[in-house]
């Protein structure tokens, strides 16, 4: 397992640890970092006889706790999420739990490097993309996402004031900006530690 692959892990291991209990209604993400969370759940499942219930990103619930992973994170605890492709979904559940907490592996600090995930109709890639370079400018990368019907654009390095301006332009679904909806963020280090950041109040 890479170093990279051992933080995910670690993060994943120590937010279940800390906050799922028995009983509870549990949102379960898309990211690549979730499978080491399932697998943690699933061993304290069998050792603690937990009962809980697992609600993943396809389908919107209300849950106690959402654990899932992010792209990105800056010092408010802002997210960015959705590169492959299930920004939407992944919003809703978060947005529907009591408690939201997400992973991250931290190799080289928190910053935004790789641009936001913007979902939209088919028909609207072309104005959307338009306006969004006027507003923002900067370089609009269109993608199919994995397995998903709507494309993508990647390319707006603004984070909560670039929020509200892109979700108002006509054909736009979602973005992949996830604005004040993390309680808390993990992350896990290469030499083995997991550090834990609250959301700012």
């Amino acid at each position: 397992m890479s170093k990279a692959e051992e933080a995910k892990k670690l993060a994943g291991r120590a937010a279940v640890e800390n906050h799922v209990r028995n009983n509870q209604v549990l949102g379960i993400g898309n990211g690549s970092t979730v499978v080491h969370a399932v697998q943690q759940i699933a061993e304290r499942v069998k050792q603690e006889n937990l009962n809980p219930v697992c609600i993943p990103t396809s389908f919107q619930a209300q849950t106690d706790l959402t654990i899932d992973g992010a792209d990105e994170v800056d010092v408010d605890l802002n997210l960015i999420k959705g590169s492959r492709g299930c920004l939407t979904q992944e919003k809703i559940v978060a947005g529907n739990a009591s408690c939201f907490i997400e992973r991250f592996k931290e190799p080289q600090g928190i910053s935004s490097t790789r641009g936001t995930p913007i979902k939209v109709i088919p028909m609207a890639y072309v104005p959307v993309s338009r306006a969004v370079t006027q507003k923002f400018g900067g370089v609009i990368e269109l993608r199919m996402a994995i397995n998903k019907a709507d494309p993508l654009f990647d390319g707006v390095h603004k984070w909560s004031e670039g929020n509200t301006a892109i979700k108002m332009i006509p054909g736009v679904v979602d973005t992949g900006l996830l604005i004040s909806m993390a309680e808390r963020v993990y992350f896990g280090k290469q030499d083995g530690s997991v550090n834990m950041r609250e959301k700012p109040f």
